[in-house]
């Protein structure tokens, strides 16, 4: 049987490996294997067939719309009429709101991004007998994986 687990990287993944050999499990049945982490920047603009759920007109469309009512107020003073100022007010409003997004996304949050950096996951792969399959499960729980879970070989 195969108990597959993650762990983030930290010392009680050390403990669980060391406490596993110390119940029976042999060094050569225990596998480790860091998962890489991404090392390019995450795309800014979504495609036609993804999307990562961040949106960067949403800012943009809600000043648009609130600019667009002050500015058709305006406008009924104002030469042009409210429809055109009503638009110019609704253009400015849209880019100063996507202005302000792609700022956030650029600078504030990759800052936050450096600095709260999440340090890559390490899969362990554990083989074992069906007898110690609980028992191994037992110590990476306790030894906070993230996930545990189990497949069984086919004798063929």
């Amino acid at each position: 049987m195969q108990i597959f687990s993650t762990f983030e990287y930290s010392t009680y993944l050390e403990i669980a490996i060391s406490e596993l050999e110390r119940r029976g499990i042999k060094k050569e049945n225990i596998l480790v294997v860091p998962l890489e982490n991404r090392t390019e920047d995450r795309r800014m603009f979504d495609s036609l067939h993804r999307s990562d759920g961040v949106s960067l007109i949403d800012l943009g469309m809600a000043l648009a719309t609130a600019f667009s009512v002050v500015g058709a107020s305006i406008g009924f003073k104002l030469d042009w009429g409210p429809i055109y100022w009503g638009l110019i007010a609704a253009t400015v409003g849209f880019i100063l709101g996507f202005a302000i997004k792609l700022f956030m996304f650029k600078v504030i949050k990759k800052k936050k991004r450096l600095l709260h950096g999440k340090k890559g996951e390490i899969i362990i792969i554990v083989e074992c007998h069906d007898l110690q399959s609980e028992l191994v499960k037992q110590v990476l729980w306790n030894n906070y994986a993230l996930g545990v879970s189990q497949a069984r070989k086919s004798n063929k």
